[in-house]
């Protein structure tokens, strides 16, 4: 199976970075949001819990970190609930419009028309992520997977999937399929992806990055205009 990217060269697998890339918006900090209100906690818990994270983060407390921070705060949640959540959330976002990155969306398509296989790759979690596979028709998703006891999410997760571990799990996803990074495409928007788009033969630049826009000039990829936030 493959799918084609600009100059006709065949792809069988297409890497897409979720956040600012086939999405507008960061999905994590919003469905968080999303999911205090429905269990019935005060706004101010959530703007409590944004403002723990990116002072964190302004502290230099690494992403890696963080983002483990961030998957706590569901310690004790039903999965089933959490996923059912994502669901609305979603839907919310679509009705409200502009959830959806048009180009990155179209060049998705046109994979996928073409037979690729997508995969989308993200530091988030399958309540956010599952809705968006089904919507765009994604294959499969490798994502952060946060530990789960009897049903519930425990708050530990051993390895975001966040910067180089993206492109780790893009070439081990390669080698168990037997792909050529030659016949792989990946698409990201944030100096974060670079790892992903190392992992390829053809990779794709979403927005301005500096990082990124430096290395696709230098190997021949491709670019794509940056997300407008919805």
């Amino acid at each position: 199976m493959t799918g084609r990217v600009k100059g006709g060269e065949p792809v069988a697998v297409a890497f897409f970075d979720v956040d600012e890339t086939l999405l507008t918006f960061k999905s994590m900090f919003r469905f968080l949001a999303h999911h205090f209100s429905a269990i019935g906690l005060p706004p101010e818990r959530y703007l409590q819990a944004e403002a723990d994270l990116r002072n964190r983060a302004a502290a230099g407390v690494s992403r890696w970190e963080t983002n483990r921070d961030y998957y706590r705060l569901y310690a004790g949640r039903p999965v089933e609930e959490v996923m059912r959540h994502g669901r609305a959330w979603f839907a919310d976002e679509l009705a409200a419009g502009g959830a959806v990155h048009a180009p990155v969306a179209a060049a998705l398509e046109r994979h996928r028309a073409a037979g690729a296989l997508i995969v989308l790759v993200s530091g988030s979690f399958p309540p956010c992520l599952e809705p968006v596979r089904q919507l765009l028709g994604a294959d499969v998703l490798l994502c952060s997977d946060p530990e789960q006891v009897d049903g519930r999410y425990s708050g530990h997760l051993e390895t975001p999937m966040i910067g180089e571990e993206k492109g780790h799990a893009a070439r081990k996803f390669l080698a168990e399929r037997g792909i050529a990074p030659s016949a792989a495409a990946a698409y990201g928007d944030h100096a974060s992806d670079l790892g992903l788009l190392r992992a390829v033969g053809h990779p794709v630049a979403v927005g301005d990055d500096t990082d990124l826009c430096a290395y696709v000039t230098g190997v021949g990829g491709g670019r794509l205009p940056g997300a407008v936030p919805a």
